[in-house]
């Protein structure tokens, strides 16, 4: 388990993410403060892919897609999102690369690849 800070701007962010590897009866699970990255509601889909511990590094792919969605009278098309983290347990150092087609996202944000540093710090007496 770690606690993680992402900083963008004048806006900060602390968050909790917890890796549990795979077993022979469960493929591995990634929780962001305790939720769970496998989501399906009525507005999309998001899935981790792979979660690869490779030491010192931990290695995530996650893929998300979403519907068309109408906010505020306007209306946005359906978007994917694919998401590469790694994440160096020694140095803490977590770079994640997002690739963005289409949604809302792509609306606000712009299509491509966007790519941020964040930090990470090793919860003690936790398994990870």
């Amino acid at each position: 388990m770690f606690n993680c800070t992402r900083t963008e701007k004048d806006y900060t962010e602390n968050y909790e993410l917890r890796i549990q590897p795979a077993t022979k009866v469960q493929k591995a699970k990634v929780f962001l403060d305790g939720r769970d990255l496998d989501r399906m509601d009525e507005g999309g889909r998001q899935t981790v892919r792979t979660v690869v511990i490779a030491r010192p590094n931990i290695l995530i792919t996650i893929e998300a897609s979403f519907d068309p969605e109408l906010i505020d009278g306007i209306t946005y098309p359906a978007g994917k999102v694919a998401t590469e983290i790694s994440l160096n347990q020694v140095t803490g150092k977590l770079i994640k690369a997002e690739t963005i087609q289409g949604g809302i996202l792509g609306v606000h944000l712009g299509n491509g690849r966007k790519t941020t540093e964040e930090h990470c710090v090793p919860l003690l007496g936790e398994n990870h």
